[in-house]
């Protein structure tokens, strides 16, 4: 019995380590624009006590981040409990992000009372041109964050742009990947309800 318990043990190793390999350009979840891993180290459940249904103030770990805004204000997701979120990781310099730009714009639109929408820019875009992007794009509707440094993005295992982390009310991921314009659609009026 012990050793099935290290065998299960072993391959489980080797298939983390197999994972964390594909993290360079040309593979999967490297910075071409190929997807990143399909579930992000913090959906693992927080401790408990920890979590709880909306609306008992208990915020999940996966909220449980802030930020600074492209226009430099304060940002803390915890605000974000209790609605479902979409996070849209973009770069300022990404043409897939510029033509989705639209797409996450009538998202927001059709479902701010229901869902929030959050932006997150990054991929060393820099201040300037992330503040360009969210003029020009018309995307200053919704929270758009400047993180250039990448703490966001590690946080949800995003390796590449144009790239969408969707949460449920309760803050737990339910998608994580990329999404056509009508899979958006789809995904968020479900989670609106």
């Amino acid at each position: 019995m012990a050793r099935r318990g290290r065998a299960a043990a072993l391959v489980a190793a080797i298939t983390l380590a197999l994972a964390g390999c594909a993290t360079e350009p040309g593979t999967p979840g490297g910075t071409d624009g190929g997807p990143a891993p399909a579930t992000p180290p913090s959906s693992a459940p927080a401790p408990a006590g920890e979590t709880g249904p909306p609306g008992t103030g208990a915020v999940p770990e996966t909220l449980r981040f802030t930020a600074t805004t492209v226009d430099g204000k304060p940002f803390d997701a915890a605000a974000l409990y209790g609605r479902p979120v979409v996070l849209w990781f973009w770069a300022a310099w990404c043409t897939r992000c510029r033509a989705a730009a639209d797409d996450v714009a009538a998202t927001h639109r059709s479902y701010a009372d229901r869902v929030h929408v959050v932006g997150v820019a990054g991929l060393k875009s820099g201040d300037g041109a992330m503040r360009e992007f969210v003029t020009g794009q018309g995307i200053g509707g919704f929270v758009n964050l400047a993180d250039d440094e990448g703490e966001v993005w590690r946080r949800f295992g995003v390796t590449s742009q144009e790239y969408y982390v969707l949460l449920d009310a309760a803050g737990t991921v339910v998608h994580s990947g990329a999404l056509t314009p009508d899979a958006l659609r789809e995904r968020v009026a479900a989670l609106a309800g």
